[in-house]
């Protein structure tokens, strides 16, 4: 997966999860939760939206990978991935 797919999934899944995010320019480097105000059940929800969409499990332990618009597409890239 591409970085400029890995940003487009995570768009998608956030735009479907907090439609407040849809056209939202989004800082890469400050965490998701604060940008748009996400709480634990929605960032449980983008983490199995994720999941579905990449078809590999994302351990709780790789949650913290997923702070950040940056962070999250360098995990999905593969970088830090499983």
């Amino acid at each position: 997966m591409t970085e400029s797919e890995a940003r487009d999934m995570m768009l998608a899944a956030l735009a479907e999860i907090a439609p407040e995010a849809e056209g939202v320019a989004l800082e890469g480097d400050v965490a998701l939760n604060e940008q748009l105000d996400l709480d634990s059940m929605d960032f449980l929800t983008l983490i199995t939206a994720l999941s579905e969409r990449t078809g590999r499990e994302i351990p709780e332990l790789d949650y913290p990978k997923l702070g950040t618009l940056d962070d999250a597409v360098t995990y999905l890239t593969g970088a830090q991935g499983p």
